[in-house]
């Protein structure tokens, strides 16, 4: 059973304080984001998001109580509020404070992170995700020093407890699960991941001017390959022993980062196997749902391409984008790469973990198609059983992006209706052959031997019926050049532009001629 207790004592104080906690509440089965008249399962905890004063958090929390929640979230100063502290207390639900820094969706992933540790450590079935955090402790322990273990990216992949004692670089490194950007800078400049990868036994950094406590950090190895790292946050000098006792700890840390990677890199295989047949139709969408933890819900297959062609930077972005999508889109996020293309199947809702979050992150990527941002595609939200035609959809989307038909880097199947119907209009017109019916042959042949531009102009003028201004500016003409030329290719080929069928069928062929 996983208790509100245990998730609190995990995350740790940095981010979480327990205001009220009941004798007894239910297992914490998930996180909800609270919405206005939504409904909360038993054992949920629920977050307060969009709360705005004491009264509606108070609400808030009676209704969660008369629902079965496992507790209720909620940031100060709403938290701490007397109605809100004697709501829970009278209806028996616990009630948690969220640090005021602390990002939602940061704290929804690390909760399921949290939550899918402690029951894998309930039931014996993770090989090393529970046994690294008490690692992490014992190690604290042997320096006297709050401990955060890490990846080779400068992850968070564990931490002790007592990290409240530490400065504000190590409470965003908790938050964001991440060394920040600009503290990971400061320390990179002082050589620091220099003299991890030659092999240092231990490298202690001093305090900075801007408050940030010393390091004492060890490197994570093992046959040689550098695994990750531990860094102590120490008050100044640590003494040879100490020292030498931290570094002692890297080995047995090392074994467990080896066998928590296996395990990791088996299930993703397994999932990314599944995931293939999913997308292809081959998968029973109820063991599709069951193994792979999809929620019941609408979904979308979301097929990104990394221009750039097969070079380093291009296979660094890949790489990158499908870790983004395995740690923090979904309740277990699906993603694998098939031809090149990485395909994610993500909830179309919004907010966290949702199709809008995983847009957002691919538009933020790059500001123009042309600098190397990848592009994707989204087919339409369907049930499991129908992400096949998803994955299609999404496809044929791409297609448009690849083609250039489009000026977006990001769009969806449904939103692309208008340019998807002219293409596989066009697509067909042209393999009937239209193009090579009526007088447009004769047009088309002048404007190759003299330039005149008369295709063009036809199919503007045909865009813009009545609006000879408009057609102008699509051409970048004088509106009375625009004219000149209608009049000249009227000269030229036979056409009763007044006949409504008539210019039905030249729009057909000109359509034909451009987007086949």
């Amino acid at each position: 059973m996983v208790s509100v207790r245990s998730v609190v004592d995990r995350v740790g104080p940095t981010l979480l304080h327990a205001l009220q906690l009941p004798d007894e509440s239910p297992a914490v089965a998930d996180v909800v984001i609270a919405e206005p008249g939504g409904a909360v399962a038993a054992g949920d905890l629920v977050l307060g998001v969009a709360t705005t004063g004491p009264e509606d958090a108070a609400e808030l929390v009676k209704r969660s109580a008369e629902q079965g929640a496992a507790a209720v979230l909620l940031k100060p100063p709403l938290a701490a509020k007397p109605a809100v502290k004697r709501a829970a207390k009278a209806s028996g639900v616990a009630l948690v404070q969220v640090h005021a820094a602390t990002s939602w969706a940061q704290l929804v992933w690390l909760l399921r992170t949290v939550l899918d540790a402690l029951a894998d450590e309930s039931e014996d079935l993770d090989p090393g995700s529970g046994d690294l955090f008490r690692l992490a402790d014992a190690v604290a322990s042997v320096v006297d020093a709050p401990v955060t273990i890490e990846d080779t990216n400068s992850r968070v992949l564990a931490y002790s407890a007592r990290q409240d004692l530490t400065d504000p670089a190590r409470v965003a490194t908790i938050m964001g699960r991440r060394i920040p950007d600009d503290v990971l800078a400061r320390f990179r400049s002082r050589g620091v991941f220099r003299e991890l990868s030659r092999g240092r036994q231990t490298i202690f950094v001093p305090a900075q001017r801007d408050g940030t406590l010393p390091r004492l950090i060890v490197p994570i190895r093992m046959g040689g390959e550098l695994l990750g790292s531990m860094w102590a946050v120490v008050a100044g000098p640590v003494s040879d022993e100490r020292a030498a006792a931290f570094a002692d700890a890297a080995p047995v840390v090392a074994l467990h980062l080896l066998r928590r990677r296996a395990h990791t890199d088996a299930q993703r295989r397994a999932s990314a196997e599944l995931l293939r047949g999913v997308l292809e139709g081959r998968a029973n969408p109820r063991k599709a749902m069951a193994e792979l933890d999809l929620s019941d819900e609408p979904h979308r297959v979301v097929v990104i391409e990394v221009t750039g062609g097969d070079g380093r930077d291009a296979e660094g972005l890949r790489l990158a984008l499908l870790e983004r999508i395995s740690q923090g889109i979904g309740r277990r996020p699906v993603a694998t790469e098939l031809g090149g293309l990485l395909y994610a199947v993500v909830p179309d809702r919004p907010g966290p973990g949702g199709w809008a979050e995983l847009r957002d992150a691919l538009v933020a990527t790059g500001p123009s198609r042309r600098s190397g941002a990848p592009r994707a595609a989204a087919g339409a939200p369907g049930e499991i059983g129908d992400l096949s035609a998803s994955r299609r959809q999404a496809d044929e989307a791409l297609g448009l992006l690849r083609a250039e038909i489009l000026d977006e880097r990001v769009v969806t199947f449904d939103e692309a209706w208008t340019a998807l119907t002219l293409h596989r209009g066009a697509t067909a017109a042209a393999a009937a052959k239209v193009a090579e019916l009526g007088p447009l042959g004769a047009l088309r042949a002048h404007d190759e031997t003299g330039k005149a531009g008369y295709v063009e102009t036809l199919y503007e003028w045909l865009r813009h019926p009545g609006d000879p201004r408009a057609a102008a500016r699509e051409l970048r003409i004088h509106p009375n050049t625009l004219r000149y030329r209608m009049r000249k290719l009227l000269e030229l080929v036979p056409l009763d532009l007044d006949d409504p069928d008539v210019r039905l069928a030249l729009i057909t062929q000109l359509v034909a001629l451009r987007w086949s």
